[in-house]
């Protein structure tokens, strides 16, 4: 039997590659016997952050593991793609009836038992451990028991959510960035900050009050004490890019490129993008807005922002915890654990950050740990593909400056010089031949290990 500690992202893809290879699976997950600061249901796989897995257009990084992952028949992208919503070239779900998909599926599978407790000490024999960036206090002590090595914090946060109806839309206006949307008008709703409006924001954002750390305060002192960023770059506050100049929000996730304002027939000097975030298309969260801000400071200042002056939230931002170990010195490429052979980690633990690298980790490590059970040698992906570089990332970075990796074309080995042309590839172009090159290498190497043709796994694949 294989225990995978964790019914997120990671556990649930693990649980199911697994099961697919004959391997009874015991699924733990602690919701709702405990609660966590981030969950609000006790379904599996539920998206506490964001709604969307980020970019599909295959030449992008994200895309690029998604296709990935759709070649090697990931059952969380079945998922995804069977509950989607529209976001212009980005996959976004509707996030419950996502995680009712998931649950259901994952109840209903014959080889997978879903045991509802919390895991306070690691499982003898075979494991994967996804229990993700909420990890209880007492895993938490057994991890660092096993590992000799101290964890590593950082603080994540998530975005409001408003109601659609509620924003106004005859300042805002429905656009995706370069026209890229299926819906009339585009996929995303958009508010237009002209000069002023923009700089009354910023000047309110810095103003206002934020929820104090308190909870949070031994994992502060931690971080500080091993000279580690207290956020994770990757998914900072809003209000800390602020801090940082008055127009990293402008440069950042304001940034109005692609856009233009149809009451002025320009683009706007900064924008506010609300994406979808149900199918029913009632509820939008706000693009690149994650915060610790006070709740009613958060309806105070975001009512500054065109459109949303009289909006009706859903949801407010809020700020956890998130940790992860030191992968270069306890995992291999496989994500296997140095030193232990049945013991296997997946997800944001692993330091592999973003939705779609949480579900290629598990599924890599529930394939891994059924091959090993199965008495296999686990696998290690090629390095010229999306989900092979954050593996070799992750196993060989500098353990001293160590942080959570996105999936990124900086991470691929560099490409042969073009033949017969002296010129450098431009950037989309580059972007274009790693991701050829990283989907042509990893069906060769499914060949090699999985005898079912890619097209086989995923229909809309063609051969």
């Amino acid at each position: 039997m294989l225990s995978i500690i964790g019914g997120g992202l990671a556990g649930c893809e693990a649980a199911w590659q697994a099961a697919e290879r004959g391997v009874h699976v015991r699924l733990y997950e602690m919701r709702p016997q405990r609660a966590t600061e981030a969950h609000v249901t006790d379904r599996l796989a539920e998206l506490v952050c964001s709604n969307s897995l980020g970019s599909d257009v295959t030449d992008r990084p994200s895309g690029l593991l998604k296709a990935e992952l759709r070649r090697m028949g990931s059952f969380l992208l079945d998922c995804a793609d069977a509950t989607a919503v529209p976001a212009g070239s980005a996959l976004a779900v509707d996030r419950e009836a996502f995680a009712e998909r998931v649950t259901a599926r994952l109840e209903a599978h014959p080889g997978i038992e879903i045991v509802r407790e919390e895991v306070t000490e690691l499982p003898d024999g075979p494991t994967i451990i996804a229990s993700g960036p909420l990890t209880s206090p007492a895993l938490s002590d057994a991890l660092a028991a096993l590992s000799g090595e101290e964890h590593l914090f950082f603080f994540d946060a998530i975005s409001p959510i408003v109601e659609g109806d509620s924003v106004d839309m005859d300042v805002a206006f429905r656009q995706s960035r370069w026209d890229r949307g299926d819906q009339a008008g585009g996929d995303y709703i958009n508010c237009p900050l002209d000069r002023d409006e923009y700089e009354a924001f910023v000047d309110a954002l810095l103003a206002a009050e934020r929820i104090p750390l308190k909870s949070f305060e031994a994992a502060i002192d931690a971080g500080v004490k091993a000279g580690l960023h207290r956020f994770f770059e990757g998914c900072l506050p809003i209000e800390v890019i602020a801090s940082r100049g008055r127009e990293a929000l402008a440069y950042g996730p304001l940034r109005p490129v692609g856009l233009t304002d149809p009451r002025t027939g320009r683009r706007p000097y900064a924008c506010v993008q609300l994406r979808q975030d149900d199918l029913a298309g009632t509820l939008y969260n706000l693009v690149g807005f994650q915060t610790n801000l006070k709740f009613e400071e958060q309806k105070r200042v975001f009512a500054l922002i065109p459109g949303l002056a009289d909006a009706q939230w859903e949801r407010l931002g809020q700020m956890h915890r998130n940790t992860f170990l030191s992968a270069p010195r306890l995992l291999d490429p496989t994500l296997r654990f140095r030193g232990r052979e049945d013991l296997f980690c997946a997800g944001q633990l692993t330091g592999i950050e973003g939705y779609a690298g949480n579900v290629a980790s598990g599924l890599l490590a529930g394939w891994n740990a059924a091959r090993t059970m199965n008495g296999e040698a686990p696998v290690t992906l090629p390095q010229d593909t999306m989900l092979g570089a954050l593996c070799h990332y992750i196993a060989n970075a500098d353990p001293a400056h160590f942080q959570p990796m996105k999936s990124n074309m900086g991470l691929l080995p560099a490409l042969p010089p073009p033949e017969g042309r002296r010129k450098k590839r431009k950037k989309r172009e580059r972007q274009a031949a790693h991701a050829g090159r990283a989907l042509a290498s990893l069906d060769g190497f499914l060949r090699g290990v999985d005898p079912l043709p890619a097209a086989e796994r995923d229909p809309r694949i063609s051969a």
